[in-house]
């Protein structure tokens, strides 16, 4: 199944994608949320849509964060080679792991607010993960029993605040509208190899990235695993996965960052693409 959430900022309703036309499941189910994500409510939604008389949504309807707020973002740093090489970091021995605050999450159509005292405002197209069931110290050949889906994500950072402030990349990564999620959640079996899918991001009309999967340099269920030894994932959790190369901190022989007015599009094999519009702070 393909998951949305539609309607106005703060009041979405859960939908589903059948045949590239939307439909409203809220007669169904409350929200794609812990409690959802927590039981086979995937499972049980797929039977009931089959026979049930779903409200058509108009497709030019706001889409929402695929996903309600979950507990936590879970972010891998560096994790495709040539995104290191750019950044002239090493490459990764084990996953860098960081935190993204739930607030810098939006729409994936919604705009992107570059944040007050901004200068470096970069963009990175990313792989997201989402947890289907409480996972601590799994193996990775049960990782996969713990995904509900996969999701498009832009793990918008401000590098300054993340590589110059201080501390640790939280900063950089947290801003409000940081977080554009969706258009829609892709249910596994939506997804024939996770491991082989086109990830790409364009800043107006510009290819800037466009990689693949297959080069993680730590994949799907090592990162679920690796996680799950440090911390209990939760339903509804996302693990984004890390970007490859294309940042605004690796174009040469200059960085460059998004100013307003500016527009960035991305999009993975199966999961859609979204579109931001660059908006300063008000």
């Amino acid at each position: 199944m393909k998951l949305i959430r539609f309607g106005e900022a703060g009041a979405e309703k859960p939908g589903v994608i059948i045949d590239e036309k939307y439909y409203d499941v809220s007669g169904l189910v409350s929200d794609y949320d812990e409690n959802f994500f927590s039981g086979d409510a995937i499972k049980k939604l797929a039977e009931a849509i089959k026979t049930a008389d779903l409200p058509q949504i108009d497709k030019e309807v706001r889409l929402g964060p695929a996903l309600a707020r979950p507990s936590k973002i879970i972010c891998v740093g560096l994790n495709y080679k040539d995104h290191a090489a750019e950044t002239n970091a090493p490459i990764p021995t084990e996953p860098i792991l960081f935190f993204k605050a739930t607030t810098a999450i939006v729409g994936p159509n919604d705009d992107l607010e570059i944040p007050k005292n901004s200068i470096k405002t970069d963009w990175e197209v990313e792989l997201a993960i989402v947890i289907g069931k409480k996972a601590k110290y799994v193996s990775e050949a049960d990782a996969y029993d713990h995904i509900a889906g996969y999701v498009l994500h832009n793990d918008y950072s401000e590098r300054e605040f993340q590589l110059e402030r201080n501390g640790q990349w939280v900063k950089g990564k947290s801003a409000d509208t940081f977080a554009p999620i969706g258009p829609f959640i892709a249910t596994q079996d939506e997804i024939a190899d996770v491991h082989n899918l086109r990830l790409w991001l364009t800043v107006n009309g510009k290819t800037l990235q466009d990689g693949n999967t297959s080069n993680l340099i730590f994949n799907v269920p090592f990162m679920i695993s690796y996680i799950s030894q440090f911390m209990t994932l939760l339903p509804g959790d996302v693990i984004t996965t890390g970007t490859p190369a294309g940042v605004g901190l690796g174009q040469k022989p200059t960085p460059w960052y998004l100013k307003p007015g500016d527009v960035v599009e991305l999009g993975i094999d199966g999961l859609g693409s979204s579109k931001q519009n660059v908006k300063a702070y008000q």
